[in-house]
């Protein structure tokens, strides 16, 4: 458990750091309320028409698909710390993980769930 403490501190420091400029930010920061910072906007520009209109699906699917594939990567990195370690058997693991990975990734694009229209 020794070899944790390192990061339990820098975990601790980087939170008490966050705090700090939270609170920093809420004690000295201005509060005037303006009517323009409560109006809706849309890029920089006045809105035209209604603000509240449902979105496309789509929008939500490809969303979606980018975070299941962006975290299916996060698993890359441990594995790469620890490769050495675990020899043909860890690398052979981590080659049927990207292949399932990869095969998910194919069954996407052909349904057009990638495609924007």
């Amino acid at each position: 458990m020794f070899e944790y403490v390192s990061i339990l501190i820098m975990m601790l420091f980087a939170g008490g750091i966050a705090a700090f400029m939270v609170g920093a930010s809420y004690i000295i920061g201005p509060r005037r309320a303006k009517k323009v910072k409560a109006a809706p906007y849309e890029c920089g520009m006045t809105t035209s028409g209604p603000t509240r209109r449902r979105m496309n699906i789509r929008y939500y699917i490809v969303a979606m698909l980018f975070l299941v594939f962006d975290l299916e990567v996060l698993f890359l990195y441990p594995w790469a710390v620890i490769t050495r370690r675990m020899g043909l058997f860890g690398f052979i693991e981590m080659l049927v993980f990207v292949i399932i990975l990869f095969i998910g990734y194919l069954y996407v694009w052909k349904r057009g769930a990638l495609e924007w229209e």
